[in-house]
Protein backbone atom coordinates (compact mmCIF):
# COMPACT_ATOMS: atom_id res chain seq x y z
CA UNK A 1 0.00 0.00 0.00
CA UNK A 2 1.64 3.77 -0.76
CA UNK A 3 1.24 6.02 1.80
CA UNK A 4 1.56 9.28 2.22
CA UNK A 5 5.59 10.67 2.92
CA UNK A 6 6.81 10.76 6.39
CA UNK A 7 6.11 14.44 7.93
CA UNK A 8 2.64 15.27 5.96
CA UNK A 9 -0.75 14.86 6.64
CA UNK A 10 -4.42 14.11 5.28
CA UNK A 11 -6.47 16.77 6.80
CA UNK A 12 -10.51 15.35 6.37
CA UNK A 13 -13.32 14.98 8.45
CA UNK A 14 -13.68 17.64 11.29
CA UNK A 15 -9.94 18.71 10.74
CA UNK A 16 -11.13 19.81 7.45
CA UNK A 17 -13.96 21.68 8.40
CA UNK A 18 -11.95 23.16 11.60
CA UNK A 19 -9.54 24.34 8.75
CA UNK A 20 -12.19 25.48 5.71
CA UNK A 21 -13.92 27.42 8.94
CA UNK A 22 -10.24 29.18 9.90
CA UNK A 23 -9.34 30.15 6.74
CA UNK A 24 -12.71 31.72 6.43
CA UNK A 25 -12.92 33.75 9.24
CA UNK A 26 -9.27 35.10 8.54
CA UNK A 27 -10.06 36.39 4.92
CA UNK A 28 -12.63 38.04 6.42
CA UNK A 29 -10.81 39.23 9.14
CA UNK A 30 -7.97 40.65 6.67
CA UNK A 31 -11.06 42.23 4.72
CA UNK A 32 -11.70 44.42 7.97
CA UNK A 33 -8.02 45.37 8.33
CA UNK A 34 -7.93 46.04 4.23
CA UNK A 35 -5.28 43.47 3.40
CA UNK A 36 -5.19 42.15 -0.62
CA UNK A 37 -4.86 38.76 -1.06
CA UNK A 38 -1.47 37.12 -2.62
CA UNK A 39 -0.66 33.61 -3.95
CA UNK A 40 2.77 32.66 -4.76
CA UNK A 41 4.22 29.62 -6.73
CA UNK A 42 4.84 26.71 -4.04
CA UNK A 43 8.35 26.34 -5.64
CA UNK A 44 11.02 29.09 -6.38
CA UNK A 45 14.55 29.76 -7.57
CA UNK A 46 16.69 27.88 -4.48
CA UNK A 47 18.46 31.71 -4.84
CA UNK A 48 15.52 33.34 -3.47
CA UNK A 49 15.40 31.88 -0.35
CA UNK A 50 19.73 32.08 0.12
CA UNK A 51 19.51 35.30 0.02
CA UNK A 52 16.31 36.53 1.42
CA UNK A 53 16.44 33.74 4.22
CA UNK A 54 19.68 33.90 4.97
CA UNK A 55 23.03 31.49 4.81
CA UNK A 56 23.45 31.10 8.16
CA UNK A 57 19.70 29.70 9.27
CA UNK A 58 18.90 26.14 10.22
CA UNK A 59 16.45 26.63 7.45
CA UNK A 60 18.43 27.38 4.87
CA UNK A 61 21.49 25.28 5.78
CA UNK A 62 19.59 22.17 6.39
CA UNK A 63 16.02 21.87 6.06
CA UNK A 64 15.46 22.86 2.41
CA UNK A 65 13.91 20.74 -0.58
CA UNK A 66 16.05 21.36 -3.38
CA UNK A 67 15.97 20.28 -6.46
CA UNK A 68 16.90 20.73 -10.15
CA UNK A 69 14.07 21.07 -12.50
CA UNK A 70 14.43 19.85 -16.27
CA UNK A 71 15.97 22.72 -17.79
CA UNK A 72 19.05 22.48 -14.75
CA UNK A 73 17.35 25.24 -12.79
CA UNK A 74 18.40 25.23 -8.93
CA UNK A 75 14.70 25.32 -7.44
CA UNK A 76 13.53 24.80 -4.15
CA UNK A 77 9.96 24.32 -2.83
CA UNK A 78 9.09 27.26 -0.33
CA UNK A 79 10.02 27.02 3.52
CA UNK A 80 8.34 30.06 4.42
CA UNK A 81 5.95 32.83 3.15
CA UNK A 82 7.62 36.03 2.97
CA UNK A 83 10.30 35.45 0.55
CA UNK A 84 8.17 34.77 -2.23
CA UNK A 85 5.70 37.66 -0.93
CA UNK A 86 8.62 39.92 -1.28
CA UNK A 87 9.84 38.30 -5.04
CA UNK A 88 6.24 39.02 -6.28
CA UNK A 89 6.22 42.53 -4.81
CA UNK A 90 9.08 43.41 -6.83
CA UNK A 91 8.76 41.35 -9.78
CA UNK A 92 5.53 43.24 -10.46
CA UNK A 93 6.28 46.34 -9.22
CA UNK A 94 3.46 46.86 -6.87
CA UNK A 95 5.91 49.71 -4.95
CA UNK A 96 5.24 51.87 -8.22
CA UNK A 97 1.04 51.56 -8.53
CA UNK A 98 0.06 50.79 -5.02
CA UNK A 99 -0.39 53.24 -2.67
CA UNK A 100 1.59 53.08 0.82
CA UNK A 101 1.80 50.73 2.87
CA UNK A 102 1.02 47.75 0.60
CA UNK A 103 -0.83 45.32 2.47
CA UNK A 104 -0.88 41.63 1.88
CA UNK A 105 -2.17 37.97 3.19
CA UNK A 106 -1.23 34.42 1.99
CA UNK A 107 -2.32 31.04 2.87
CA UNK A 108 -1.12 28.06 1.36
CA UNK A 109 1.72 25.18 2.24
CA UNK A 110 5.00 25.74 3.16
CA UNK A 111 8.04 22.44 3.08
CA UNK A 112 11.06 21.67 5.38
CA UNK A 113 13.33 18.83 5.82
CA UNK A 114 13.19 18.56 9.51
CA UNK A 115 12.70 15.69 12.12
CA UNK A 116 8.50 15.36 12.28
CA UNK A 117 7.45 16.10 16.19
CA UNK A 118 3.78 17.02 17.81
CA UNK A 119 2.74 20.78 15.94
CA UNK A 120 5.88 20.27 13.53
CA UNK A 121 5.74 18.41 9.59
CA UNK A 122 7.57 18.75 6.99
CA UNK A 123 4.65 20.18 4.95
CA UNK A 124 3.03 22.51 6.82
CA UNK A 125 0.16 24.93 6.31
CA UNK A 126 0.78 28.72 7.16
CA UNK A 127 -1.31 31.95 6.88
CA UNK A 128 0.91 35.18 7.11
CA UNK A 129 0.78 39.12 6.56
CA UNK A 130 3.43 41.47 4.84
CA UNK A 131 3.29 45.10 4.82
CA UNK A 132 5.61 46.85 2.38
CA UNK A 133 6.51 50.97 2.53
CA UNK A 134 5.91 51.96 5.76
CA UNK A 135 8.68 52.93 8.67
CA UNK A 136 6.24 53.54 11.71
CA UNK A 137 5.99 51.75 14.90
CA UNK A 138 2.30 51.92 14.68
CA UNK A 139 2.07 49.45 11.88
CA UNK A 140 4.24 47.11 13.65
CA UNK A 141 1.31 47.08 16.66
CA UNK A 142 -1.15 46.66 14.25
CA UNK A 143 0.45 43.63 12.83
CA UNK A 144 0.95 42.27 16.43
CA UNK A 145 -2.96 42.98 17.36
CA UNK A 146 -3.91 40.33 13.99
CA UNK A 147 -3.02 37.72 15.22
CA UNK A 148 -3.65 39.17 19.14
CA UNK A 149 -7.39 39.68 17.98
CA UNK A 150 -8.13 36.29 15.94
CA UNK A 151 -6.95 34.31 18.70
CA UNK A 152 -9.55 35.86 20.98
CA UNK A 153 -12.16 35.74 18.36
CA UNK A 154 -11.30 31.82 18.23
CA UNK A 155 -11.87 31.68 22.61
CA UNK A 156 -7.89 30.51 22.94
CA UNK A 157 -6.67 31.57 26.46
CA UNK A 158 -3.12 32.09 28.53
CA UNK A 159 -1.75 33.01 25.22
CA UNK A 160 0.96 35.51 25.29
CA UNK A 161 2.94 37.98 23.32
CA UNK A 162 6.86 37.89 23.68
CA UNK A 163 8.52 41.13 22.50
CA UNK A 164 12.33 42.21 21.95
CA UNK A 165 14.16 44.07 18.98
CA UNK A 166 17.02 43.48 17.21
CA UNK A 167 17.96 46.66 16.31
CA UNK A 168 19.12 48.57 13.41
CA UNK A 169 22.57 47.82 11.52
CA UNK A 170 24.31 50.09 13.89
CA UNK A 171 23.15 47.98 16.86
CA UNK A 172 23.47 44.37 15.32
CA UNK A 173 27.02 45.20 14.38
CA UNK A 174 28.06 45.97 18.21
CA UNK A 175 25.80 43.46 19.51
CA UNK A 176 27.82 41.24 16.79
CA UNK A 177 31.06 41.83 18.85
CA UNK A 178 29.64 41.58 22.03
CA UNK A 179 28.48 38.29 21.05
CA UNK A 180 31.78 37.00 19.27
CA UNK A 181 33.87 38.11 23.03
CA UNK A 182 31.27 36.35 24.82
CA UNK A 183 31.07 32.89 23.51
CA UNK A 184 34.15 32.64 21.96
CA UNK A 185 36.41 31.00 25.44
CA UNK A 186 33.03 28.75 25.54
CA UNK A 187 33.12 26.84 22.07
CA UNK A 188 33.92 23.72 23.90
CA UNK A 189 30.74 23.79 26.07
CA UNK A 190 28.43 24.74 23.01
CA UNK A 191 27.06 22.32 20.37
CA UNK A 192 28.84 21.31 17.22
CA UNK A 193 25.88 23.68 15.18
CA UNK A 194 26.70 26.13 17.33
CA UNK A 195 30.40 26.17 16.89
CA UNK A 196 29.57 26.40 13.16
CA UNK A 197 27.29 29.63 13.80
CA UNK A 198 29.91 31.28 15.55
CA UNK A 199 31.90 31.31 12.15
CA UNK A 200 28.54 32.22 10.29
CA UNK A 201 26.62 34.58 12.58
CA UNK A 202 27.10 34.32 16.40
CA UNK A 203 23.31 35.52 17.08
CA UNK A 204 22.31 32.23 15.45
CA UNK A 205 23.52 30.70 18.68
CA UNK A 206 20.90 32.27 20.39
CA UNK A 207 18.18 30.11 18.74
CA UNK A 208 19.67 26.82 19.21
CA UNK A 209 17.30 24.26 20.90
CA UNK A 210 19.99 22.02 21.54
CA UNK A 211 21.56 24.32 24.07
CA UNK A 212 18.77 26.31 25.45
CA UNK A 213 19.01 25.62 28.61
CA UNK A 214 22.60 25.58 28.85
CA UNK A 215 23.76 28.48 31.46
CA UNK A 216 26.13 30.29 28.77
CA UNK A 217 23.10 31.47 26.84
CA UNK A 218 20.94 32.64 29.86
CA UNK A 219 24.17 34.70 30.93
CA UNK A 220 25.01 36.28 27.03
CA UNK A 221 24.46 39.78 26.49
CA UNK A 222 21.59 41.37 25.63
CA UNK A 223 20.86 43.30 22.73
CA UNK A 224 18.53 45.91 24.74
CA UNK A 225 22.24 47.11 25.96
CA UNK A 226 23.81 47.51 22.47
CA UNK A 227 21.02 49.05 20.59
CA UNK A 228 21.52 52.79 19.14
CA UNK A 229 19.35 55.93 20.12
CA UNK A 230 17.05 55.65 17.07
CA UNK A 231 16.47 51.61 17.99
CA UNK A 232 16.10 52.15 21.33
CA UNK A 233 13.35 54.67 20.78
CA UNK A 234 11.64 52.97 18.10
CA UNK A 235 11.14 50.03 20.16
CA UNK A 236 9.45 52.14 22.83
CA UNK A 237 7.05 53.60 19.98
CA UNK A 238 6.44 50.01 19.75
CA UNK A 239 5.67 49.55 23.11
CA UNK A 240 3.57 52.70 23.43
CA UNK A 241 1.52 51.85 20.36
CA UNK A 242 0.54 48.31 22.05
CA UNK A 243 -0.31 49.88 25.44
CA UNK A 244 -2.62 52.20 23.38
CA UNK A 245 -4.40 49.51 22.30
CA UNK A 246 -4.64 47.22 25.27
CA UNK A 247 -2.14 44.86 23.94
CA UNK A 248 -0.76 43.05 26.77
CA UNK A 249 2.95 41.62 26.05
CA UNK A 250 6.21 40.44 27.93
CA UNK A 251 9.90 42.12 26.83
CA UNK A 252 11.84 38.83 25.77
CA UNK A 253 15.39 39.66 25.64
CA UNK A 254 16.18 36.02 24.71
CA UNK A 255 13.93 36.38 21.29
CA UNK A 256 15.65 36.43 18.13
CA UNK A 257 13.76 34.25 15.99
CA UNK A 258 15.45 31.68 13.36
CA UNK A 259 15.28 34.18 10.08
CA UNK A 260 18.58 36.58 9.30
CA UNK A 261 16.41 39.05 7.42
CA UNK A 262 14.79 40.48 10.79
CA UNK A 263 15.50 43.89 11.88
CA UNK A 264 13.96 45.96 14.41
CA UNK A 265 10.79 44.44 16.32
CA UNK A 266 10.73 40.82 16.53
CA UNK A 267 7.81 39.17 18.49
CA UNK A 268 6.32 35.62 19.30
CA UNK A 269 2.67 34.33 20.27
CA UNK A 270 3.43 31.47 22.88
CA UNK A 271 0.23 29.03 23.91
CA UNK A 272 -0.37 28.10 27.42
CA UNK A 273 -1.87 24.58 26.50
CA UNK A 274 -1.39 21.63 28.51
CA UNK A 275 0.21 18.98 26.50
CA UNK A 276 2.25 21.62 24.35
CA UNK A 277 5.47 21.41 26.10
CA UNK A 278 8.35 23.48 24.46
CA UNK A 279 6.30 23.64 20.33
CA UNK A 280 3.88 26.55 22.20
CA UNK A 281 5.11 28.87 19.41
CA UNK A 282 1.56 29.76 17.43
CA UNK A 283 3.11 32.75 15.47
CA UNK A 284 5.62 34.61 15.11
CA UNK A 285 6.97 37.87 13.09
CA UNK A 286 8.76 41.02 13.07
CA UNK A 287 10.50 43.91 10.76
CA UNK A 288 12.81 43.71 7.92
CA UNK A 289 13.53 46.42 6.61
CA UNK A 290 16.34 45.69 4.00
CA UNK A 291 14.80 42.29 3.08
CA UNK A 292 13.20 44.05 -0.31
CA UNK A 293 16.73 45.62 -0.68
CA UNK A 294 18.72 42.48 -0.66
CA UNK A 295 16.33 40.39 -3.33
CA UNK A 296 16.82 43.34 -5.95
CA UNK A 297 14.30 45.87 -5.44
CA UNK A 298 14.21 49.39 -4.14
CA UNK A 299 14.59 50.28 -0.50
CA UNK A 300 11.46 49.57 1.45
CA UNK A 301 11.11 48.95 5.07
CA UNK A 302 8.25 45.51 5.86
CA UNK A 303 6.84 44.20 8.59
CA UNK A 304 5.06 40.99 8.98
CA UNK A 305 4.27 37.69 10.29
CA UNK A 306 3.07 34.17 9.83
CA UNK A 307 1.37 31.27 11.65
CA UNK A 308 1.15 27.80 11.25
CA UNK A 309 -2.19 25.99 11.33
CA UNK A 310 -0.79 22.46 12.73
CA UNK A 311 -0.14 24.21 15.89
CA UNK A 312 -3.81 25.63 15.68
CA UNK A 313 -5.44 23.13 15.45
CA UNK A 314 -3.73 21.63 18.32
CA UNK A 315 -4.37 24.33 20.51
CA UNK A 316 -8.15 24.77 19.72
CA UNK A 317 -8.77 20.72 20.36
CA UNK A 318 -6.58 21.21 23.62
CA UNK A 319 -8.79 23.82 24.43
CA UNK A 320 -12.11 21.84 23.50
CA UNK A 321 -12.92 24.84 21.28
CA UNK A 322 -14.93 23.88 17.99
CA UNK A 323 -15.62 27.04 15.78
CA UNK A 324 -16.79 25.13 12.42
CA UNK A 325 -20.47 23.51 12.62
CA UNK A 326 -21.67 20.43 12.34
CA UNK A 327 -21.76 19.64 8.30
CA UNK A 328 -25.69 19.55 7.41
CA UNK A 329 -27.16 19.81 4.36
CA UNK A 330 -30.42 21.83 3.36
CA UNK A 331 -31.75 19.30 1.34
CA UNK A 332 -31.67 15.44 1.03
CA UNK A 333 -33.35 14.22 -2.07
CA UNK A 334 -34.70 10.52 -2.26
CA UNK A 335 -35.74 8.90 -5.61
CA UNK A 336 -37.74 5.96 -5.11
CA UNK A 337 -36.62 4.27 -8.26
CA UNK A 338 -34.09 4.25 -11.03
CA UNK A 339 -36.64 6.14 -13.17
CA UNK A 340 -36.63 8.63 -10.62
CA UNK A 341 -32.73 9.79 -10.38
CA UNK A 342 -32.61 11.66 -13.51
CA UNK A 343 -35.56 13.53 -12.25
CA UNK A 344 -33.65 14.13 -8.93
CA UNK A 345 -30.49 14.57 -10.55
CA UNK A 346 -31.80 17.93 -12.15
CA UNK A 347 -33.85 19.18 -9.04
CA UNK A 348 -30.57 18.74 -7.06
CA UNK A 349 -28.64 20.87 -9.59
CA UNK A 350 -31.38 23.52 -9.98
CA UNK A 351 -31.52 23.24 -6.00
CA UNK A 352 -27.83 23.99 -6.18
CA UNK A 353 -27.86 26.95 -8.33
CA UNK A 354 -30.77 28.56 -6.40
CA UNK A 355 -28.47 28.72 -2.70
CA UNK A 356 -29.40 25.50 -1.51
CA UNK A 357 -26.70 22.62 -0.16
CA UNK A 358 -28.35 19.47 -1.61
CA UNK A 359 -27.35 15.68 -2.03
CA UNK A 360 -29.24 12.48 -2.83
CA UNK A 361 -29.40 8.83 -3.06
CA UNK A 362 -26.58 7.18 -5.35
CA UNK A 363 -26.48 3.60 -4.03
CA UNK A 364 -30.19 2.81 -4.41
CA UNK A 365 -30.84 2.14 -0.79
CA UNK A 366 -33.92 1.38 0.72
CA UNK A 367 -36.22 4.41 1.87
CA UNK A 368 -34.99 3.65 5.27
CA UNK A 369 -31.61 3.41 4.86
CA UNK A 370 -31.91 6.85 3.18
CA UNK A 371 -33.66 8.58 6.22
CA UNK A 372 -31.35 7.01 7.94
CA UNK A 373 -28.38 8.59 5.52
CA UNK A 374 -30.41 12.10 5.44
CA UNK A 375 -29.52 11.77 9.10
CA UNK A 376 -25.86 11.13 9.37
CA UNK A 377 -25.86 14.26 6.86
CA UNK A 378 -27.58 16.22 9.71
CA UNK A 379 -29.90 16.98 6.18
CA UNK A 380 -32.82 20.04 7.41
CA UNK A 381 -35.13 18.93 4.34
CA UNK A 382 -35.90 15.63 2.98
CA UNK A 383 -37.53 15.63 -0.77
CA UNK A 384 -38.86 11.99 -1.69
CA UNK A 385 -39.13 11.90 -5.56
CA UNK A 386 -41.80 8.74 -6.80
CA UNK A 387 -43.77 7.68 -9.80
CA UNK A 388 -46.08 10.24 -8.51
CA UNK A 389 -44.66 12.90 -7.96
CA UNK A 390 -42.54 13.17 -11.01
CA UNK A 391 -46.32 12.74 -13.05
CA UNK A 392 -47.67 15.52 -10.88
CA UNK A 393 -44.40 17.74 -9.85
CA UNK A 394 -45.88 17.91 -6.10
CA UNK A 395 -43.11 16.22 -4.35
CA UNK A 396 -42.92 15.13 -0.70
CA UNK A 397 -41.34 17.42 1.50
CA UNK A 398 -40.25 16.17 5.00
CA UNK A 399 -39.19 18.82 7.74
CA UNK A 400 -36.41 16.15 9.25
CA UNK A 401 -36.75 18.65 12.43
CA UNK A 402 -40.28 18.23 13.08
CA UNK A 403 -41.11 15.53 11.04
CA UNK A 404 -43.98 17.04 9.66
CA UNK A 405 -44.36 15.95 6.03
CA UNK A 406 -46.37 17.33 3.07
CA UNK A 407 -46.91 17.77 -0.61
CA UNK A 408 -45.01 20.90 -2.49
CA UNK A 409 -46.11 21.70 -5.45
CA UNK A 410 -42.25 22.11 -7.98
CA UNK A 411 -43.33 25.65 -8.50
CA UNK A 412 -43.45 26.53 -4.83
CA UNK A 413 -40.30 24.55 -3.47
CA UNK A 414 -37.99 27.50 -3.62
CA UNK A 415 -40.38 29.66 -1.01
CA UNK A 416 -41.26 26.19 1.14
CA UNK A 417 -37.31 25.33 1.65
CA UNK A 418 -36.52 29.58 2.21
CA UNK A 419 -39.63 29.86 5.00
CA UNK A 420 -38.81 26.56 6.68
CA UNK A 421 -34.70 26.26 6.60
CA UNK A 422 -34.58 29.88 8.15
CA UNK A 423 -37.25 28.40 10.91
CA UNK A 424 -34.52 25.54 11.48
CA UNK A 425 -31.06 27.74 11.42
CA UNK A 426 -33.17 29.98 13.93
CA UNK A 427 -34.32 27.13 16.07
CA UNK A 428 -30.37 26.14 16.08
CA UNK A 429 -29.36 29.11 16.75
CA UNK A 430 -31.12 29.82 19.63
CA UNK A 431 -30.46 26.49 21.49
CA UNK A 432 -26.72 27.44 20.63
CA UNK A 433 -27.38 30.58 22.51
CA UNK A 434 -29.11 28.90 25.17
CA UNK A 435 -26.37 26.27 24.79
CA UNK A 436 -23.26 28.56 27.23
CA UNK A 437 -22.58 31.96 27.25
CA UNK A 438 -19.13 31.15 25.07
CA UNK A 439 -21.33 29.76 22.51
CA UNK A 440 -23.36 33.18 22.29
CA UNK A 441 -20.09 34.84 22.32
CA UNK A 442 -18.72 32.87 19.22
CA UNK A 443 -22.52 33.35 17.27
CA UNK A 444 -22.69 36.96 17.78
CA UNK A 445 -19.03 37.01 15.88
CA UNK A 446 -19.62 34.94 13.18
CA UNK A 447 -23.70 35.21 12.55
Amino acid sequence: MIQKPKGTNDIYGEDGREVTSLVGILAGLMEKYNYEYVRTPIFEATELFHRGVGETTDIVSKETYDFKDRGERDMTLRPEGTAGVVRSYIENKFYGIKPMPSKFWYYGPMYRYERPQSGRSREFYQFGVECFGSNSPALDAEVISIPVNFYSMLGLKNVTVHLNTLGDSESRENYHKALTEYFKPHLSELCEDCNDRFVRNPLRILDCKIDAGNPIMKKAPKIKDYLSDASAKYFKAVEAALDTMGITYVVDDSLVRGLDYYTETVFEISADVEGFGAQNILCGGGRYNNLVKNIGGPETPGVGFALGFERLLMALKAENITISPKASLDTYVIPLGEEQVNYCLSLVNDLRLSGFSADMDYMSRSLKSNFKQADNNNAKIIIIVGEDEVKSNELTVKNNKTKEQDKISLDYLYYYLKENIDDIDDDETLEKVEKSEEDARWIKQTL
